[in-house]
């Protein structure tokens, strides 16, 4: 086959838009060969369930998905009654950009709440968490956190731990969205024992695909109780992966030698040094803090649509003409400062 696309050509859009690690092309490569029992039964499965408990805890159970929206709706249906309800930020990702699967295949109530900084608290959960008992409401049963959020801000562990504490007083769960768990574990600079285990999470989905992964994604149940569902719930969302080796493989070699961190870490670098480099330049104004790899920043409109003819990125609220910056794991210095560049000339000249 032919290259069809120019690979000097790079994007702020997101980091889904970046390519694959070359070592996890090959672990793909590695694990290719001959033939592996289906549907999980493999070798590479059974180690990456191993690895999980190493990492997470002797109780927790690995799921691998196909992606992120089929491992969201799997999870939550698993901690859900049939008349639960989802509490949830505003902007939240299953809110906001999973069209309406949720609701139309996890056949869940979704209670958001606004946040300025994507984030929620006990006080801002109690906004919704109320009608316990009351048969005409839905009734509040998890709440669904982002790691990072969907701003682009990170959770510390005392905020997770406050927030499970809250769940379990009220007889709900709680359920993180990891898709970018890996940006925030080096910006907290902790561990998932620590910001997972030890504060009480209950389920997550720890996302790969966004971080230097092919694809792939990996429900974390995190106690017994939720875990025979699982295996029923992955089936019947048309999330079972026939030749799961691939999948598992995937997340073995971005476990090793702290791959998934070590990219992360750069990721990270990457927005801060945009972030720095944007400071100083009066006609842009920063909305959010940079904690992870996603730069927010109000940018005058004729600015904007200049900078649209030359890089990929997203107009992330155009009332306010916010945007939203990403880097990735393979984003270099070079194309930060010639972004930061075209921005300053781009000022310059209109």
């Amino acid at each position: 086959m032919n290259r069809l696309h120019d690979p000097k050509i790079y994007s702020f859009a997101s980091d889904n838009y970046s390519g694959i690690h070359p070592k996890i092309l090959a672990a793909l490569n590695t694990a290719n060969e001959g033939h592996q029992s289906a549907y999980g039964a493999d070798v590479y499965t059974a180690a990456l369930q191993d690895k999980i408990k190493q990492l997470f805890g002797e109780q927790a159970q690995a799921y691998p998905v196909f992606n992120g929206t089929g491992a969201n709706i799997i999870a939550l249906q698993s901690l859900l009654p049939r008349w639960g309800a989802v509490i949830c930020a505003e902007s939240a990702h299953i809110n906001c950009d999973e069209g309406n699967a949720p609701e139309y295949l996890g056949g869940m109530k979704l209670f958001s709440i606004p946040t300025a900084d994507g984030k929620l608290t006990p006080e801002l959960v109690a906004k919704q968490a109320w009608g316990f008992g009351f048969e005409h409401r839905a009734q509040p049963a998890v709440v669904y956190i982002s790691q990072t959020t969907e701003l682009g801000t990170c959770y510390t562990v005392p905020e997770i731990k406050a927030l499970a504490d809250y769940c379990h007083q009220h007889h709900m769960k709680l359920y993180l969205d990891g898709a970018r768990l890996s940006n925030a574990l080096v910006t907290q600079n902790t561990d998932v024992k620590t910001m997972i285990t030890a504060t009480g999470v209950d389920m997550l989905n720890l996302g790969g695909t966004k971080n230097g992964l092919l694809q792939g994604e990996c429900i974390i149940a995190m106690h017994g109780e939720q875990q025979e569902a699982m295996p029923y719930l992955r089936k019947i969302n048309a999330q079972l992966g026939s030749k799961m080796r691939y999948l598992s493989a995937q997340f073995l070699a971005w476990f090793e030698d702290d791959l998934w961190l070590q990219l992360a870490q750069h990721s990270n670098a990457m927005a801060m040094r945009l972030a720095n480099a944007l400071a100083d330049i009066k006609e842009i104004s920063l909305t959010q803090k940079t904690e992870a790899n996603a730069v927010f920043a109000i940018v005058p409109k004729a600015i904007c649509e200049r900078l649209h003819e030359q890089f990929h990125f997203y107009d992330w609220n155009e009332q306010i003409q916010e945007v939203r910056w990403m880097t990735s794991f393979d984003t270099t210095a070079e194309q930060i400062d010639t972004f930061v560049a075209a921005i300053r000339q781009t000022i310059a000249t209109s």
